[in-house]
């Protein structure tokens, strides 16, 4: 058989595996060689990722705001005060009705009594322990302070202030730090219960939880269930972005193991609790459940009940879409499903899991701990702390600061501008929404800034009226120029006689300053300087203050307290200076206080977030201005109150409460204001437009209104007239009258006249007039006669 020849080119096919297996061999050393390259870049990005986890984690690891706190509440027997406006401050603060007081933040109210339970609170004077007490009350406050525990007695308590919110919140996160032992038992035990059941056991990462919920998700077609588990959540919210890929979510696995290895189940925990996002106040995000207890339930994490718990805990999975507010159903079926969990678990019994279902979300309509809720206060206690501290401190630190809020008095201030101006534009058939105000009310002693309103929606933020809106005070200015003539005691009286007659001023321009009364006409040339205030005359006032000099009413508006630079020009003594209605508050604070001078605060004290002083705000009081002229001053101001410009404030004030106050208008109608004061309360009012076009109203039209009722709400407390020293009074009738007739003679209906002492004017008796001239006629008579009986004796 003859050979068979080989096909050229052809190779043997037992030789082909032999070559592959040669290539492999060669590839191999270059295979392994990748992967001791891949593990090693694999171990330093570990470390490198292990570092960062390490740091972060250890250090500080988060950045705080500092907490803004209201006035704390004295309770003492003796004080003025309501037991109604006492529950509506309880509320407000998330104390809660009970059969009895068996844990702090609860109060109990039965026949004239009103137990408490209060919180134990640092302040910056040191820690006040929780204390059960019993208010006795009767028809003029509280009767009696009594102890209900075995602490000791009481003689004054402080309740723990309200939390107002937070200033200067760093990247738009706030928070407040809570300890896992702080915490309700039930609240981390039920988030492991509902987000993730084998935390206790599993190493950060649950493959089982990830098969579940990638069947879960395979089998509906879209994501429905996700397998992260609460360690894969914290390194998610605290070391890393919102981007859904692949590499992420390995990194975060890798970090979550990481963590796991490196630190304890409660410490992670305990960093969850507050870290998680809970919600969103406008530009400030809500982390952790410390604070969302105060932003949904305004009330301390420790005193949560369970389907407040539950309803936390049931907003993790998506604070927005279960957001009560916003979808109250929504969050409800959540809520529920979570109590569900919890009572399946064991968490409640069969009787607390129903009362918990049947319960209402119970989340407060406005919280009490919004950055926005107060916001011109918090502006005026962010300018006043500004360069006492870095910006740092203020965003990092965790400080506290105690400020002088009242919150029943800002609540109040609040309404009574929105309503008030509702009822002004009604009244005067003035466009809706179309007027704006402002109002800073002040406690007389002590200067403390008790409420401050920028606008008419005193919970939004932006221009803050009270400090910010400069505008021609007009006739608020009058008060000054009569101090300053007061100050002169050999010149002027409250009956010294002023010209009211027409005035013509030229000015350096070539102009003409021809300034007019309200109503147009003049009073003649006799108008008593007490009368001529009292109804807000602009002619005798603007001929008093050229007679006094321009430069010395600047000169006692200074030491009243304005720190600006007015032009010294005729029309300042009508009102010609810009002032907000915070720097107008000062100048009657100081009218208030009798002569003294102390600046207006907003802040008490500051301390560190552990409780330790930084520093204290102390009062700060010196003598400005004489107080015998300015008892005089006073005296007019409480007769524009009574009987002058402000007199229709006793349309809503009782007849029996002493007041003091002035009206003021400006040019065409622009401008309302009202500055007035009872003996503890002084508070300005201002209303206008923000285009600065005629508001068609007057003082007494516009802001007076809003005025008397904020007066009404506050407990006000009567001025008492109690001269000083340096003055003696005179019983006088005041006849005066502008139409040119005179009050009948005689000793009935007369008033005590108030006059520096060694500064009566010559001649002046009791019973006479307060027109000088009627006097120095009828002595004249009298001695006429007393010589036609010396000359037929």
């Amino acid at each position: 058989m003859a050979a068979r020849k080989r096909t050229p080119g052809r190779r043997p096919s037992s030789k082909a595996p032999v070559k592959r297996r040669g290539f492999l061999r060669r590839l191999l050393p270059y295979v392994f060689l990748l992967c001791c390259v891949g593990a090693a870049v694999l171990a330093l990005y570990t470390v490198q990722l292990d570092t960062a986890v390490r740091a972060q984690f250890e250090g500080t690891r988060w950045t705080l705001p500092a907490k803004v706190y209201a006035s704390p509440l004295e309770l003492y027997a003796g004080q003025d005060l309501a037991r109604d406006a006492l529950v509506a401050r309880l509320q407000r603060q998330g104390y809660r009705a009970s059969g009895g007081i068996p844990e702090p933040g609860t109060y109990s109210a039965g026949g004239g009594h009103l137990d408490i339970h209060t919180r134990a609170f640092t302040f910056w004077d040191g820690e006040q322990a929780a204390r059960e007490i019993r208010l006795n009350f009767n028809g003029s406050g509280v009767a009696g302070l009594s102890a209900l525990d075995d602490d000791g007695s009481l003689a004054l308590l402080r309740l723990d202030p309200l939390l107002l919110g937070s200033i200067y919140p760093t990247q738009g996160e706030d928070r407040i730090l809570v300890e896992l032992g702080e915490v309700p038992p039930m609240l981390p035990a039920g988030l492991i219960t509902v987000e993730d059941r084998d935390f206790m056991n599993h190493w950060g990462v649950s493959p089982k939880s990830i098969l579940r919920a990638a069947w879960a998700n395979l089998r509906a077609g879209r994501v429905v269930q996700g397998g992260s588990t609460i360690t894969q959540q914290l390194v998610k919210n605290f070391y890393l972005d919102n981007q859904q890929t692949f590499v992420r979510k390995a990194k975060e696995a890798l970090m979550a193991i990481l963590l796991d290895a490196h630190y304890s189940k409660p410490e992670i925990l305990e960093a969850y609790l507050n870290e998680v996002y809970l919600g969103q106040d406008g530009g400030r995000a809500i982390h952790g459940f410390g604070l969302a207890s105060y932003f949904y339930f305004q009330k301390p994490i420790q005193e949560l009940q369970p389907q407040e718990i539950a309803l936390l805990v049931a907003m993790v999975k998506g604070p927005s879409y279960y957001d009560p507010r916003r979808h109250p159903e929504r969050a409800r079926n959540r809520r529920d499903l979570v109590l569900d969990m919890f009572h399946d678990a064991g968490f409640l019994e069969d009787d607390a899991w129903r009362a918990a279902k049947e319960a209402e979300l119970g989340v407060a309509a406005r919280s009490v701990h919004s950055t926005t809720q107060y916001p011109a206060f918090i502006d005026l206690v962010r300018r006043q702390l500004h360069g006492q501290y870095a910006d740092e401190d203020l965003t990092e630190e965790g400080l506290r600061i105690f400020t002088t809020l009242d919150p029943g008095v800002q609540s109040t201030t609040e309404a009574r501008v929105a309503d008030g101006l509702d009822r002004v534009e009604t009244a005067r058939g003035i466009e809706g929404d179309s007027l704006q105000a402002a109002a800073v009310v002040t406690s007389v002693e002590g200067g403390r800034v008790l409420a401050l309103v920028g606008g008419r929606d005193g919970g939004m933020a932006g221009f803050n009226r009270a400090l910010d809106a400069k505008r021609q005070i007009g006739s608020l200015m009058k008060p000054v120029v009569y101090l300053t003539a007061l100050s002169r005691p050999d010149e002027y009286s409250l009956v010294t006689p002023l010209d009211d007659s027409a005035l013509a001023v030229e000015l350096p321009n070539g102009d003409t300053w021809r300034p007019e009364n309200y109503s147009r006409r003049s009073h003649g040339d006799s108008v008593p300087l007490h009368y001529a205030l009292t109804h807000s005359y602009n002619l005798s006032t603007s001929r008093l203050a050229l007679e006094l000099g321009i430069p010395n009413v600047i000169d006692t508006l200074g030491r009243l307290g304005y720190t600006g630079d007015p032009l010294a020009v005729p029309s300042l003594a009508l009102g010609a200076v810009n002032m907000a209605p915070f720097e107008v508050a000062q100048i009657y604070n100081t009218l208030a206080a009798g002569g003294y001078y102390t600046p207006l605060l907003s802040i008490r004290a500051v301390t560190t977030s552990d409780g330790e002083p930084l520093n204290r705000y102390p009062l700060e009081i010196e003598r400005a201005v004489d107080e015998a002229p300015v008892y005089l001053t006073d005296w007019i101001l409480q007769r524009v109150a009574r009987h002058g410009t402000g007199a229709a404030a006793y349309d809503v004030l009782p007849n029996d409460l002493q007041v003091a106050g002035k009206t003021g208008t400006t040019n065409d109608l622009r401008d309302s204001w009202f500055a007035g004061f009872s003996a503890n309360r002084l508070a300005v009012v201002w209303v206008g437009r923000d285009d600065n076009r005629s508001a068609e109203l007057t003082g007494a039209t516009g802001a007076l209104p809003l005025w008397s009722r904020i007066m009404a709400d506050i407990e006000p407390r009567g001025i008492i007239d109690t001269p000083p020293e340096g003055v003696v009074t005179v019983p006088l009738r005041l006849n005066f009258d502008p139409s040119g007739g005179r009050g009948a003679r005689g000793c009935g209906d007369t008033v005590a006249v108030p006059f520096i002492r060694g500064y009566v004017p010559d001649g002046l008796s009791d019973c006479d007039s307060d027109i000088m001239q009627d006097n120095a006629e009828r002595r004249r008579n009298e001695e006429e006669g007393n010589w036609l009986q010396r000359l037929f004796r």
